[in-house]
């Protein structure tokens, strides 16, 4: 699996007719990749596949890897609480081309223990055509994979990796165990952007890329030359926009800022809602606008 340290989570853009837009997905791809990100997410939490059928994501992943080509990393979402299910839809993206690795959630709403955990990403590892990424993220899942956990999985040369959600000693816990494993560890917390690099893991899964990417790269940038002034104020500048796209059901406020930005990713599936019109405003004030439509000459400098 080919190296990715500012990899999005990218949202799924729909039309007026609530049909995957490709051809928004295409522009957003593009722009992405020029602002620096070297990898996707697709079809996971922020690209809202909970509602996202089989077909939908076929269809998806195929036409994403052909958007993609080539230019950064594609990781597809495969994963469910069911393991039959996975192994078996686990197995079906592997055979996408240009899908270099799949996404799998610890398993939600059964609460597995550790050992069954580690039964399910076995059984899964047993049909994938391309390697796992474990998703770790208690926060929706209910369950939470400990490090130690983790540490036994890189056994298995299809588990190349984990989108670890949490906190940031079992972040660390889980670098320091896995460090001499070729196995990737990238968080899925933007808060955590910085810390992963200083703590030795390869990157950060991002939502906020999708705005920031290019601030984010400028940090990275400014930590491997030792400018840690720069750092520091990127660090200060980022940390309360990123927490800015989580204030309200996300991808809501990511997508209210994308169309605000000209990217007409349309609005999230139900259960989710759009952000009204007061709630715009208060996510412009909390991303340091007067008002969304603003965003731009920040964004886009």
């Amino acid at each position: 699996m080919q190296k990715a340290e500012l990899i999005t989570a990218i949202v799924t853009p729909f039309n007026d007719r609530d049909e995957i837009d490709y051809g928004v997905m295409q522009r957003l791809v593009d722009h992405l990749i020029a602002e620096g990100t070297d990898g996707f997410v697709v079809g996971a939490t922020t690209g809202e596949g909970p509602t996202l059928s089989h077909p939908e994501k076929i269809t998806l992943y195929t036409r994403f890897a052909d958007m993609v080509h080539g230019r950064a990393l594609v990781i597809a979402n495969s994963g469910s609480n069911n393991t039959k299910e996975t192994a078996a839809f686990t197995h079906e993206v592997g055979g996408i081309a240009g899908i270099d690795a799949t996404l799998v959630v610890v398993p939600y709403y059964n609460k597995p223990d550790q050992n069954g955990m580690i039964a399910h990403y076995t059984a899964v590892a047993a049909a994938a055509q391309k390697p796992i990424v474990i998703y770790n993220i208690p926060g929706r899942t209910g369950v939470d994979m400990l490090p130690a956990t983790v540490a036994t999985l890189p056994q298995n040369p299809m588990i190349q990796g984990i989108k670890q959600c949490g906190s940031l000693p079992a972040l660390s816990d889980i670098i320091d165990r896995t460090k001499h494993d070729a196995f990737n560890v990238w968080t899925g917390e933007d808060a955590q952007a910085l810390n992963i690099k200083t703590l030795g893991g390869m990157g950060v899964i991002s939502v906020a890329a999708h705005l920031y990417a290019h601030s984010i790269r400028e940090m990275y940038a400014a930590l491997d030359r030792g400018d840690i002034t720069t750092v520091a104020a990127l660090q200060r500048q980022l940390l309360p926009k990123m927490a800015a796209l989580f204030h309200f059901p996300s991808p809501a406020p990511t997508k209210a800022a994308l169309n605000a930005l000209g990217f007409q990713v349309g609005s999230p599936r139900l259960p989710l809602l759009p952000l009204n019109a007061s709630q715009q405003q208060e996510l412009a004030h909390l991303l340091g606008v007067p008002e969304l439509s603003a965003i731009e000459a920040e964004v886009l400098a």
